[in-house]
């Protein structure tokens, strides 16, 4: 259209008044020649701009459209990765805490029924689907720590000793061990360290109390203390319903979160949770 120098705003006046100059002297030396063609009218003028800049626009949103097709592709095959990952990820928990259950046929299953009341209490209490899912993982390896505990006192039919108790006391520890080097995206180690550790710092194996215990391990607490109630044992019959509910409304601030107390509460008493409901996932 006929310009023969750009200026990139914002210009100091030096470097306008440069500029100019240059054209200037290019002009008077005849380095610039004038147009070959008339000036455009204003009206023409504007309406050539209006569609060059159309067209330019077009173009670029174009290629913004075909970045956005394609990082939109790129996200939804790493979806799908993720989700494979995520499926691999479960099975594989689901299969630990299968192989550990083995050793003790009174307590086969317990895991998978901790995890499943745990994940329930965890969306009553209004935590994300992602936090539930991960306490639903947790729940699944809590005991993993117990595949150091030697068989005959896993399956011994009386009461057990000190040492024995020191043994089994261990298996949180022995837990956070085994699975502190995997990559989980949720606290897992953690919640398997401390779920057997109570509010007012009567747990083990640190001791420790209130809100130094994450919400994770506490969630588990209760399922885990309850679920052991409504399940038969080697040494006992299981105590039921009301007998395990009564055992942590008596408990409750003591020894377990209130909230997440309150929630397993309501699940059996205003909701009609059951355990052994096909492993259902709640998330």
């Amino acid at each position: 259209l006929g310009a023969n120098a750009f200026i990139r705003k914002p210009a100091d006046p030096e470097t306008l008044a440069r500029i100019i100059m240059e054209v200037c002297e290019k002009a008077k030396s005849g380095l610039i020649s004038p147009p070959e063609v008339a000036p455009l009218e204003p009206s023409r003028f504007f309406a050539e701009y209006s569609e060059r800049l159309t067209t330019k626009l077009d173009k670029k949103v174009a290629q913004l459209e075909r970045e956005v097709t394609k990082r939109k592709k790129a996200e939804d095959e790493l979806k799908r990765s993720h989700q494979k990952l995520q499926k691999a990820l479960e099975e594989t928990v689901v299969v630990l805490a299968s192989e550990l259950e083995k050793r003790d046929l009174y307590t086969a299953g317990h895991q998978q029924r901790v995890a499943q009341l745990a994940s329930a209490i965890a969306a009553d209490i209004g935590l994300t689907s992602r936090k539930v899912q991960g306490i639903h993982v947790a729940g699944s390896l809590h005991d993993i720590g117990k595949i150091n505990v030697p068989i005959k006192i896993l399956t011994k039919p009386g009461g057990i000793n000190q040492n024995e108790r020191g043994i089994i006391q261990m298996h949180p520890q022995v837990g956070y061990d085994i699975i502190k080097g995997v990559d989980f995206p949720w606290p897992i180690a953690q919640a398997v360290l401390q779920h057997h550790e109570r509010l007012d710092g009567s747990g083990y194996p640190a001791g420790i109390s209130g809100e130094g215990i994450i919400i994770d391990a506490r969630v588990l607490a209760v399922a885990d203390v309850v679920e052991a109630m409504l399940s038969r044992r080697r040494y006992r019959e299981a105590l039921g319903l009301d007998k395990a509910l009564e055992g942590l409304v008596q408990d409750r601030g003591v020894l377990y979160d209130p909230q997440v107390t309150d929630a397993c509460l309501r699940l059996f008493r205003e909701k009609g949770f059951e355990l052994d409901q096909g492993l259902r996932r709640w998330s």
